[in-house]
């Protein structure tokens, strides 16, 4: 029986010129006890549909309908769960769940209130931090209270926007766990907006893609056995072939379509040749052993005495080599990021690069952070030329300028030079950051999370274009990540860090995958779920301390949900 429909739905905002049309001829029926998970990216429509449904927004032609009566506005039958936790922060975790219990049903007695409180705080595992407010709470546990609060409201349905989206990867893993758990317990009607193929496949019975012009894709049916448990279906040929579709439609129509103002990387020689400052920048360097690793150690003195974070990191990598680094948080991967970007004072042990010891920081190795830290009021181009003209004083202003555009063109932002950081897209800045890191024609290129804070289809598409200069540069690279499958796309070695404190190497695994590399041909690669497995069990192993535990019983594998989107 359809609980929820869509009947040729349109909805846009503003007037004139300046009107966008979100939402196009959208028709879609929901089933009583279905989970849909609607998968799109940032820019497509999706909240917009998840307000029509929770009746914040009307619909500008057709109709959405709940259990066949149109949906005039917000009512206790529609559970929502936003993106941001949206909780009363003088209120306990009980009160905040208990301010929606009133609203809902005032007619319950207090005991009854309480007892309904109590069974919903339960379930989402937070009885411990019952009392606590929510400033003394992780980002994970407020929207477990979200969540909580959404379902002791006893909706018909619940619909989840985004709600897993702000969380670091271990913590989202273990919520979409939780919620997966719930469901299951209470079969309710379930709409999530989610950007993560993992995560849709992984909840939902059909996903529904919402393309970039507003349009509905084809419904994929999902038909993994219930229950689903992520660390099995790295090995489920069904769940690698659903995984490979969506991915490859979303980056058809997604990347395709998301020009962000500028235009994609031809497949041609390039119109500028590489510039003669970089031929010569790049000469008289030694191959093996380019950059090296001792004994490095990073100790922070503390009033409880010397923390040692990392201790004994030993590594070496031949020039031309690009390197993941991977593990939990707080395990050291940037720490060592920025002692060897010269950026952290080294405590013990040493660094050499191209056979000379790493002393502060210098333009001969190149940062990317998560935020690229653009001058606002400077263009692409005078963003980039400000590194340029410091590396390449000798050089003419017109071989300058041709460094600049060289590495603009590459990156894609050909017809955006001139256009200030202040209206760039993220996305966009974030191109103006690689190519700004290039452009200084670097011994060595050091990645810190550098699409950490972007969605799923802007960091594929950036993962690309990352590759192809790469591919053109060889230049040797670290990139830190919590992402497994962008740890593997990119490197030819993964090395996994143990957790701090005294966090070390703990592994290091080959990656023998043919380059250049796609995503897609990855995922079609029989090779591809082997290395994935590697460094999942490695976090697994890790999960839950700097020492694990390998007699005592699996824990229950929520890091396997560190390989993202």
């Amino acid at each position: 029986m359809a609980i929820l429909t869509f009947e040729n739905v349109f909805k846009g905002f503003g007037a004139g010129l300046s009107r966008s049309e979100v939402l196009k001829d959208v028709s879609l029926t929901v089933e009583e006890g279905e989970f849909i998970a609607i998968l799109g990216f940032s820019g497509t429509g999706k909240s917009t549909l998840m307000n029509l449904i929770a009746g914040l927004e009307t619909p500008d032609r057709g109709r959405v309908s709940f259990r066949g009566q149109p949906i005039v506005g917000p009512g206790p039958e529609r559970g929502l769960v936003f993106q941001s936790y949206s909780l009363m922060p003088w209120l306990t975790v009980k009160g905040n769940i208990l301010l929606a219990i009133d609203s809902v049903f005032p007619k319950l007695s207090r005991a009854e209130k309480d007892a309904k409180a109590d069974h919903y705080i339960k379930m989402v595992g937070l009885s411990h931090a019952a009392g606590r407010r929510p400033a003394e709470l992780s980002g994970g546990m407020r929207q477990r209270v979200s969540v909580a609060r959404a379902l002791a409201m006893d909706p018909e349905v619940l619909l989840l926007d985004e709600p897993l989206s702000a969380l670091d990867a271990l913590t989202r893993a273990n919520l979409a766990d939780e919620i997966l758990d719930i469901w299951e317990q209470d079969k309710k009607t379930c709409i999530l907006i989610t950007n993560d193929v993992d995560e849709a496949i992984l909840l939902a019975d059909r996903i529904v893609p919402l393309n970039p012009d507003g349009t509905l894709g084809a419904p994929v049916s999902v038909h993994l056995p219930r229950p689903r448990d992520r660390s099995a279906m790295n090995h489920d040929e069904a769940f690698k072939a659903l995984r490979a579709q969506v991915t490859s439609y979303l980056m058809d129509v997604g990347i395709a379509a998301k020009t962000e103002g500028s235009r994609s990387l031809p497949d041609v020689t390039p119109i500028h040749r590489v510039p003669a400052a970089v031929k010569k920048a790049q000469s008289g360097l030694i191959d093996d052993r380019f950059l090296t690793f001792d004994h490095l150690h990073k100790i922070y003195p503390t009033p409880k005495g010397p923390l040692t974070v990392v201790e004994d990191f030993n590594l070496k990598l031949n020039r031309g080599e690009f390197i993941s680094l991977i593990g939990h948080s707080g395990c050291g991967k940037s720490t060592v990021l920025t002692m060897t970007a010269g950026l952290n004072e080294i405590s013990k042990g040493v660094i050499k690069l191209d056979g000379y010891e790493v002393r502060g920081a210098d333009p001969e190795r190149a940062v990317v952070f998560q935020s690229p830290n653009l001058f606002p009021w400077l263009t692409a181009k005078e963003n980039v030329a400000i590194g340029v003209d410091k590396v390449y004083p000798r050089a003419s202003q017109a071989e300058r300028e041709d460094v600049v555009e060289y590495y603009l063109e590459r990156v894609g932002l050909a017809d955006a030079m001139d256009k200030p950081a202040h209206s760039m897209s993220n996305g966009m800045k974030q191109r103006v950051g690689i190519a700004r890191a290039f452009a200084l024609s670097p011994k060595l290129l050091l990645l810190d999370e550098p699409f950490g804070m972007l969605d799923s289809l802007t960091r594929w598409e950036l993962q690309e274009v990352l590759m192809e200069v790469w591919e053109r540069t060889k230049v040797t690279a670290i990139c830190v990540t919590h992402d497994v499958d962008e740890a593997i796309l990119l490197a030819d070695r993964v090395v996994m860090m143990t957790n701090g404190p005294q966090a070390t190497i703990g592994k290091i695994t080959d990656v023998d995958l043919p380059r250049p590399r796609s995503r897609k041909a990855l995922l079609e690669h029989p090779d591809y779920y082997r290395y994935r497995q590697e460094v999942l069990d490695f976090l697994e192993e890790y999960e839950h301390g700097n020492r694990p535990a390998r007699a005592s019983a699996p824990a229950k594998p929520a890091a396997k949900a560190l390989a993202a989107e």
